[in-house]
Protein backbone atom coordinates (compact mmCIF):
# COMPACT_ATOMS: atom_id res chain seq x y z
CA UNK A 1 0.00 0.00 0.00
CA UNK A 2 2.90 2.34 0.72
CA UNK A 3 4.51 1.83 -2.68
CA UNK A 4 1.41 2.71 -4.80
CA UNK A 5 0.56 5.65 -2.54
CA UNK A 6 4.07 7.09 -2.74
CA UNK A 7 4.10 6.57 -6.53
CA UNK A 8 0.76 8.36 -6.81
CA UNK A 9 1.99 11.24 -4.63
CA UNK A 10 5.22 11.59 -6.65
CA UNK A 11 3.24 11.57 -9.92
CA UNK A 12 0.92 14.28 -8.63
CA UNK A 13 3.84 16.50 -7.63
CA UNK A 14 5.58 16.05 -11.00
CA UNK A 15 2.34 16.74 -12.85
CA UNK A 16 1.69 19.89 -10.81
CA UNK A 17 5.19 21.10 -11.66
CA UNK A 18 4.39 20.88 -15.38
CA UNK A 19 1.77 23.64 -15.08
CA UNK A 20 4.34 26.28 -16.02
CA UNK A 21 4.94 24.58 -19.40
CA UNK A 22 2.06 26.40 -21.09
CA UNK A 23 3.65 29.81 -20.37
CA UNK A 24 7.13 28.62 -21.34
CA UNK A 25 9.00 30.02 -24.35
CA UNK A 26 9.83 26.45 -25.31
CA UNK A 27 6.16 25.52 -25.83
CA UNK A 28 5.50 25.76 -29.62
CA UNK A 29 1.78 26.38 -29.17
CA UNK A 30 2.33 29.85 -27.70
CA UNK A 31 5.17 31.18 -29.84
CA UNK A 32 3.02 34.04 -31.12
CA UNK A 33 1.50 34.97 -27.76
CA UNK A 34 -2.07 36.07 -27.24
CA UNK A 35 -3.93 38.28 -29.68
CA UNK A 36 -4.65 41.99 -29.23
CA UNK A 37 -7.03 44.43 -30.88
CA UNK A 38 -5.39 46.31 -33.75
CA UNK A 39 -6.60 49.06 -36.04
CA UNK A 40 -7.45 47.92 -39.55
CA UNK A 41 -5.80 49.89 -42.36
CA UNK A 42 -8.27 52.06 -44.27
CA UNK A 43 -7.87 52.87 -47.96
CA UNK A 44 -9.77 56.16 -48.22
CA UNK A 45 -13.55 56.07 -48.71
CA UNK A 46 -14.22 52.36 -49.07
CA UNK A 47 -17.69 50.90 -48.69
CA UNK A 48 -17.24 47.40 -47.24
CA UNK A 49 -20.64 46.33 -48.60
CA UNK A 50 -19.64 46.83 -52.24
CA UNK A 51 -17.25 44.14 -53.47
CA UNK A 52 -14.16 45.27 -55.30
CA UNK A 53 -13.98 44.37 -58.95
CA UNK A 54 -11.10 42.04 -59.51
CA UNK A 55 -9.83 40.88 -62.81
CA UNK A 56 -10.12 42.21 -66.34
CA UNK A 57 -7.22 39.92 -67.03
CA UNK A 58 -6.64 37.83 -70.09
CA UNK A 59 -8.43 34.74 -68.73
CA UNK A 60 -11.35 36.47 -66.98
CA UNK A 61 -14.78 35.69 -68.35
CA UNK A 62 -17.17 38.54 -69.09
CA UNK A 63 -20.31 38.69 -67.00
CA UNK A 64 -23.01 36.51 -68.50
CA UNK A 65 -26.02 38.42 -69.75
CA UNK A 66 -29.51 37.19 -68.98
CA UNK A 67 -30.97 35.94 -72.26
CA UNK A 68 -34.05 34.37 -70.70
CA UNK A 69 -37.55 35.36 -71.80
CA UNK A 70 -41.02 34.52 -70.54
CA UNK A 71 -42.47 31.32 -71.93
CA UNK A 72 -45.20 31.83 -74.54
CA UNK A 73 -48.03 30.16 -72.58
CA UNK A 74 -48.41 28.65 -69.12
CA UNK A 75 -50.69 25.67 -69.72
CA UNK A 76 -50.87 24.08 -66.26
CA UNK A 77 -50.19 24.99 -62.64
CA UNK A 78 -50.30 22.32 -59.97
CA UNK A 79 -49.40 22.55 -56.28
CA UNK A 80 -48.75 19.38 -54.31
CA UNK A 81 -48.56 19.40 -50.55
CA UNK A 82 -45.49 17.74 -48.97
CA UNK A 83 -44.57 17.07 -45.32
CA UNK A 84 -42.18 20.05 -45.41
CA UNK A 85 -44.33 22.49 -47.40
CA UNK A 86 -45.35 22.26 -51.06
CA UNK A 87 -44.02 21.77 -54.58
CA UNK A 88 -45.24 24.14 -57.30
CA UNK A 89 -45.29 22.47 -60.73
CA UNK A 90 -45.78 24.54 -63.88
CA UNK A 91 -46.13 23.35 -67.45
CA UNK A 92 -45.72 25.71 -70.36
CA UNK A 93 -45.59 25.72 -74.14
CA UNK A 94 -42.64 27.50 -75.76
CA UNK A 95 -43.05 29.51 -78.96
CA UNK A 96 -40.52 27.34 -80.83
CA UNK A 97 -38.36 24.24 -80.41
CA UNK A 98 -35.03 24.19 -78.61
CA UNK A 99 -35.89 26.14 -75.46
CA UNK A 100 -33.62 25.28 -72.53
CA UNK A 101 -32.57 26.48 -69.09
CA UNK A 102 -36.13 26.41 -67.79
CA UNK A 103 -36.58 28.39 -64.58
CA UNK A 104 -39.34 29.70 -62.36
CA UNK A 105 -37.91 32.98 -61.09
CA UNK A 106 -39.55 34.74 -58.12
CA UNK A 107 -40.99 38.16 -58.85
CA UNK A 108 -41.17 40.83 -56.13
CA UNK A 109 -44.64 42.26 -55.65
CA UNK A 110 -46.43 44.57 -53.21
CA UNK A 111 -48.98 42.05 -51.93
CA UNK A 112 -47.48 39.83 -49.18
CA UNK A 113 -50.28 37.27 -49.65
CA UNK A 114 -49.29 36.59 -53.28
CA UNK A 115 -46.27 34.54 -54.31
CA UNK A 116 -45.47 35.27 -57.95
CA UNK A 117 -43.08 33.54 -60.37
CA UNK A 118 -42.00 34.21 -63.95
CA UNK A 119 -41.71 31.05 -66.07
CA UNK A 120 -38.53 31.84 -68.03
CA UNK A 121 -36.69 29.95 -70.78
CA UNK A 122 -33.70 30.58 -73.01
CA UNK A 123 -33.98 30.03 -76.76
CA UNK A 124 -31.06 29.11 -79.01
CA UNK A 125 -29.54 31.96 -81.01
CA UNK A 126 -30.06 30.08 -84.26
CA UNK A 127 -33.52 29.82 -85.80
CA UNK A 128 -35.40 26.63 -84.96
CA UNK A 129 -38.60 25.07 -86.22
CA UNK A 130 -41.91 25.62 -84.48
CA UNK A 131 -42.90 21.96 -84.15
CA UNK A 132 -45.96 20.57 -82.41
CA UNK A 133 -47.26 21.84 -79.08
CA UNK A 134 -46.35 18.51 -77.47
CA UNK A 135 -42.70 18.83 -78.53
CA UNK A 136 -42.53 22.42 -77.24
CA UNK A 137 -43.94 21.56 -73.79
CA UNK A 138 -41.63 22.33 -70.86
CA UNK A 139 -41.97 21.73 -67.14
CA UNK A 140 -40.48 23.45 -64.10
CA UNK A 141 -40.94 23.05 -60.37
CA UNK A 142 -40.09 24.95 -57.19
CA UNK A 143 -40.00 23.50 -53.70
CA UNK A 144 -41.39 25.73 -50.97
CA UNK A 145 -41.04 25.24 -47.23
CA UNK A 146 -43.64 25.97 -44.60
CA UNK A 147 -41.93 29.27 -43.80
CA UNK A 148 -42.14 30.30 -47.46
CA UNK A 149 -45.87 29.53 -47.50
CA UNK A 150 -46.72 31.35 -44.26
CA UNK A 151 -49.33 34.00 -45.05
CA UNK A 152 -49.48 33.12 -48.77
CA UNK A 153 -53.03 32.91 -50.18
CA UNK A 154 -52.27 32.91 -53.93
CA UNK A 155 -49.49 31.49 -56.09
CA UNK A 156 -49.21 32.93 -59.61
CA UNK A 157 -46.99 31.87 -62.53
CA UNK A 158 -46.58 34.36 -65.39
CA UNK A 159 -45.93 33.68 -69.06
CA UNK A 160 -45.78 36.18 -71.93
CA UNK A 161 -49.27 35.28 -73.21
CA UNK A 162 -51.05 34.44 -69.96
CA UNK A 163 -50.69 33.75 -66.26
CA UNK A 164 -52.11 30.97 -64.10
CA UNK A 165 -52.78 31.20 -60.40
CA UNK A 166 -53.98 28.94 -57.64
CA UNK A 167 -55.65 30.11 -54.45
CA UNK A 168 -55.66 28.47 -51.06
CA UNK A 169 -59.01 26.96 -50.04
Amino acid sequence: MRKPLSLLLASAIVLAGCGGWRDSRINPSNWFGSSRVAEAPVDGDVNPLIPEKVGNGLLDKPEAEDRSVLIAEVSELRIEKTPTGAIVYATGVASRLGAFDVEMRPVPNDDPAVLEYDFRVVYPEDATAVGSAFSRTLRAAVSLGRQDLAGIRTIRVNGSGNARESRRR
